[in-house]
């Protein structure tokens, strides 16, 4: 198995439309694979994420960074309405907060 995969984002859950257990992997949301166990899902799609990078790799395409070893700078940007940031702001000022620890409440 590759050294990335070990430590890629997986997530199982399970799908009645599926009739299964469904694992996915967030480096690489096209992958998915579906099981009657949550062990064997996720035994199923760390092949398909084996077989996948190493064809990346022939390929000359550069592999997904896991989530884990990518660097954050804990800023970003989010557009909304006019109206939605007015009101956000008159409730942060009647909390006696700021916006911004408003909305990282609300994010939390």
């Amino acid at each position: 198995m590759t050294n990335e995969a070990n430590r890629y984002v997986y997530r199982i859950h399970w799908s009645d439309q599926d009739g299964g257990f469904v694992a996915t992997v967030a480096e690489l949301p096209e992958l998915r694979f579906v099981a009657g166990s949550s062990v064997d899902a996720l035994l199923g799609l760390r092949t398909l994420v084996d077989g996948r990078t190493e064809q990346m790799r022939a390929e000359g395409q550069a592999v997904p960074i896991p989530f884990s070893d990518r660097r954050y700078s804990g800023h970003f940007m989010v557009r909304v309405p006019p109206e939605m940031h007015r009101r956000l702001a008159i409730e942060a000022a009647e909390q006696g907060v700021s916006l911004n620890r408003l909305v990282q409440s609300r994010l939390s």
